[in-house]
């Protein structure tokens, strides 16, 4: 048996290949959509990828699985548990078998039993593996997708917050705490294959190991640690951060199934700074992708800053609008990178892209926004010339920030501008300085140019400033 894991650190998105090396055979477990590392692992250890396995219809990212379908006629087993709301739709002409709790399939020598593992969704399961090739008659490991991670569970709310169904948190809750009582059954040995590690929102407490067992989270994780369903429910639902704007698109996507990327739009180069000009008075989206800092500095007014790194997707999904078309400001060696990174959440109406650096040698009277420090901030708000707008999690807020600060959570300023106060000047502060860039560039494209950036954040702050006070 073959078992290779694949990590995409902009999503916190774990995939699996498995593959039947005595038969040739493989199946890919919760894949992304850019399938060319399955593909390449494939040739070099002369594997059939026949099958693609979901746990359960992704929230967070675009499934794989229909590119594998396309490419390489690959039979998707999908789930059909859940309500007449969580079944797959339009699979027509598509090669799939719908699978329920109890159910069992092989590839090759390889045994997959499904369990119906309900809580974070409704249609949620869990594929429990055997390599009858190595003579065994017991289950090596299981395949938990958002059921159960490295020291945290998946989270039931993400229905009712994204998609907008009333009630499902509760009930989802409840679920869950079930769907970890038949886990807890479970032999302690099986090995724990997750489809997220940390920095995944569709947990709030994930671990950045990439596997674990039965018995040690049955030991350590915070969530096995109740008898009493209540009491679980009420822990489960605290904290949890915000979920992304995109995770409701996300659902709609996989639930119809997405384009194949083969059909999406074709990239054009954009060359003059007048055409992105043009393009933004035409009510186009462009991003900006270099740093926060050069961006500062001098950028195109009505450009949105969302700086190339591990939260670009995240940030992405939360700012761009789906329906608008956008165009790209970028170092286009990072293009292909780009591209892969919008795509796996969707973002398909790209239409094309500036090199930067080009770009701003060309441009006339760019729009520049200025940083402060924390104790900068501190005198401008004590002589009553600013107010701090605070753009971090709610739950970040509420562990402690600045007296008297505005919250606003940087995902959601787009749709709440008419809250900012522009009487005075707005101190944009986040924990570190990386959002409240984001922020300072969303109120910027928007016409709200009184306003700077507190540099270090509110971890700053209470080294420079609070410290001080007391």
């Amino acid at each position: 048996m073959l078992l290779r894991y694949f990590y995409d650190e902009k999503l916190a998105h774990a995939s699996y290949v498995v593959g039947c090396q005595k038969t040739g055979e493989a199946v890919v477990v919760d894949p992304m959509r850019d399938v060319t590392a399955y593909a390449e692992l494939a040739e070099k250890e002369k594997l059939n990828i026949v099958g693609a396995l979901e746990t359960h219809i992704h929230a967070d990212f675009v499934s794989g699985s229909r590119e594998l379908n396309d490419r390489f006629g690959t039979k998707l087993y999908i789930s059909d548990e859940g309500d007449a709301d969580w079944k797959y739709q339009n699979l027509d002409g598509i090669s799939h078998q719908l699978v329920k709790d109890g159910d069992k399939f092989m590839i090759g020598n390889l045994v997959f039993d499904v369990m119906h593992t309900p809580g974070h969704t409704p249609e949620s399961i869990s594929f429990l593996l055997t390599d009858k090739g190595g003579s065994a008659d017991k289950p090596m490991g299981i395949f938990t997708g958002d059921f159960v991670f490295v020291g945290d569970v998946g989270r039931p709310d993400l229905l009712e917050k994204a998609a907008g169904i009333k009630g499902t948190s509760e009930s989802g809750a409840i679920a869950m705490y079930q769907s970890i009582e038949r886990f807890k059954a479970l032999p302690d040995y099986l090995q724990v294959w997750p489809a997220h590690g940390a920095g995944s929102a569709c947990g709030k407490s994930l671990g950045a190991v990439p596997s674990t067992t039965v018995g040690y989270e049955k030991a350590f994780s915070w969530a096995m640690q109740f008898d009493d369903e209540a009491a679980f429910k009420k822990a489960l639902l605290e904290g949890q951060p915000e979920p992304p704007y995109y995770f409701a698109v996300m659902k709609s996507v996989n639930k119809v199934g997405p384009q194949l990327i083969k059909n999406l739009p074709e990239l054009k180069r954009v060359d003059s700074a007048t055409d992105i000009e043009t393009l933004l008075s035409e009510g186009k989206q462009v991003l900006d992708m270099r740093s926060a800092d050069v961006y500062s500095k001098g950028h195109i007014q009505g450009t949105i800053n969302i700086p190339f790194n591990n939260s670009f997707t995240t940030w992405a999904g939360w700012v761009v609008d789906y329906k608008k078309p956008l165009y790209l400001v970028l170092d286009t060696a990072l293009l292909d990178e780009t591209m892969v990174a919008l795509r796996s959440i969707g973002i398909d109406e790209v239409y094309g892209y500036a090199e930067a650096e080009k770009i701003m040698a060309q441009a006339e009277n760019l729009a520049t926004y200025e940083s402060v420090t924390p104790i900068e901030a501190n005198e401008m708000v004590e002589k009553g010339e600013a107010y701090v707008l605070d753009v971090r999690n709610q739950t970040e807020f509420d562990e402690g920030h600045i007296e008297n600060a505005q919250h606003i959570m940087v995902g959601t300023l787009k749709n709440r501008l008419d809250e900012v106060d522009t009487d005075k000047t707005v101190i944009v502060q986040c924990q570190a300085g990386a959002r409240s860039a984001i922020a300072a560039s969303v109120l910027k494209a928007n016409g709200i140019d009184n306003l700077v950036n507190m540099t270090g954040g509110y971890t700053k702050w209470q080294q420079e400033v609070a410290s001080v006070k007391q």
